[in-house]
């Protein structure tokens, strides 16, 4: 099996570093198309790949190319860009959600120490602390 021990992308190239058994034939695809142009250039230490990535690729969004075996479809890398406008945005707003669910979870370890504590403490102070209003959910 290869295993992709290093890669980086320079100037819209792709290089990687591939450990292992190399496949026979590698096939490049991205957004279901093959891609034509991968570089393979075996070493001691493995084998090195290097592909010019399709210029439709630097677009806005998420876009993903794959190497794969091309014999059983076992993917050996995947290379991901991301770029535009309304990534920011996207970040931002998980961002704001994780905060949200961080808020959450908090609260709810606040309470659990506060319930733990009252069990330690007498009977009456147990059921009171059990009464006490819990922190309403938020939606996500």
């Amino acid at each position: 099996m290869a295993d992709l021990t290093h890669a980086r992308i320079r100037a819209g190239i792709w290089h990687g570093e591939i450990t292992g058994r190399m496949p026979e034939r590698l096939i490049v695809t991205y957004q279901g198309r093959i891609i034509e142009g991968l570089e393979i250039e075996p070493h001691e230490a493995g084998t090195s790949l290097r592909l010019l990535l399709p210029r439709e690729m630097i677009s806005e969004g998420a876009q993903t190319c794959l190497i794969a075996d091309a014999d059983t479809g076992e993917t050996i890398a995947e290379i991901s860009l991301i770029a535009g406008v309304p990534v920011a945005e996207d970040l931002r707003v998980e961002v704001a959600s994780l905060r949200a669910e961080l808020d959450l979870v908090k609260s709810v370890l606040r309470r659990l120490a506060m319930e733990a504590e009252a069990r330690g403490a007498e009977p009456a102070a147990a059921a009171e602390a059990a009464r006490a209003p819990r922190p309403a959910r938020r939606k996500i």
